[in-house]
């Protein structure tokens, strides 16, 4: 890995990077979006309705943060609302009851703490999806495409299969934000990067991911293509899998255990030693 994990984050921060809606436009065909969660309002930080992926029809749901400042503004910043969560479990129950996949891009440094958000119930809206997500009986690809931050990423992608693309980051908290915390220094951010584990390396080491997407040529048509390939044979392949809701259930249960015994294993080779 040439990049630090402070340069991966700088990199999954950057303005020039796709966002959900470039996705959206270069995957997927017919793309209809829907708007509103039926309880207070519509949230532009997510996008959701329904499109063909080649020939098969899914709902398909992204965190968009936008390029230019007007936009970043408009989107807040991809900082989900309340309102943005209840609007994509709308969608996806929607998705659940017309036998629809379900395809989300994640890209949030963490969901919208203000005021207003938590008087509106943000930490219920996302314990609802994480919930509700954990038994659909539809198959669901989230897809980390820039920053994954924290519970606000989560809500997306409590899902069968998980991906990163390379440069993307994967974390509990931002790096500047552990620093203030741990050293009441948010200058220390790198350092804290590194102790985060928050690369695509280390959530597919983790058992986190499943798959590490090339940004070799991130933005051209070949970029598009791939995924939009992977992503038609991954579909096929879960919608035949008539264990799909228990294997997920089994798969966020099991998070971590590999980890866990790679190190028993390798504090057990040590005591031996000595």
């Amino acid at each position: 890995m040439s990049e630090s994990a402070f340069e991966r984050v700088k990199l999954a921060r950057d303005s020039k990077r796709p966002t959900g809606l470039d996705y959206i436009k270069n995957i997927f065909k017919g793309f209809i979006e829907f708007h509103g969660d039926r309880r207070y309002a519509d949230d532009p930080a997510i996008v959701g309705g329904i499109a063909k992926l080649d020939s098969t029809p899914v709902t398909v749901i992204a965190i968009e943060k936008g390029h230019t400042a007007k936009e970043r503004t408009y989107r807040n910043f991809g900082m989900p609302q309340p309102e943005g969560y209840r609007k994509a479990l709308r969608l996806m129950k929607q998705a659940e009851k017309f036998g629809r996949p379900i395809v989300c891009f994640v890209d949030t440094s963490g969901a919208y703490c203000g005021i207003s958000a938590e008087e509106r119930g943000q930490g219920q809206a996302i314990a609802e999806n994480l919930l509700e997500m954990s038994t659909l009986c539809v198959p669901i690809i989230s897809i980390l495409i820039g920053e994954g931050g924290s519970g606000g990423a989560l809500a997306l992608a409590t899902a069968d299969r998980v991906w990163m693309l390379q440069n993307a980051v994967y974390s509990v908290i931002s790096p500047e934000g552990c620093a203030s915390i741990l050293w009441k220094d948010s200058a220390k951010a790198e350092t804290a990067a590194a102790s985060l584990r928050l690369t695509a390396e280390d959530a597919k080491s983790l058992g986190v991911i499943e798959r590490i997407l090339s940004e070799n040529d991130i933005g051209k048509k070949e970029f598009y293509d791939r995924i939009r390939t992977l992503l038609t044979e991954e579909i096929k392949e879960l919608s035949g899998d008539i264990d799909l809701t228990q294997n997920r259930y089994d798969r966020f249960r099991n998070l971590g255990v590999s980890a866990v015994i790679k190190e028993h294993s390798c504090n057990s080779e040590i005591t031996s030693i000595e």
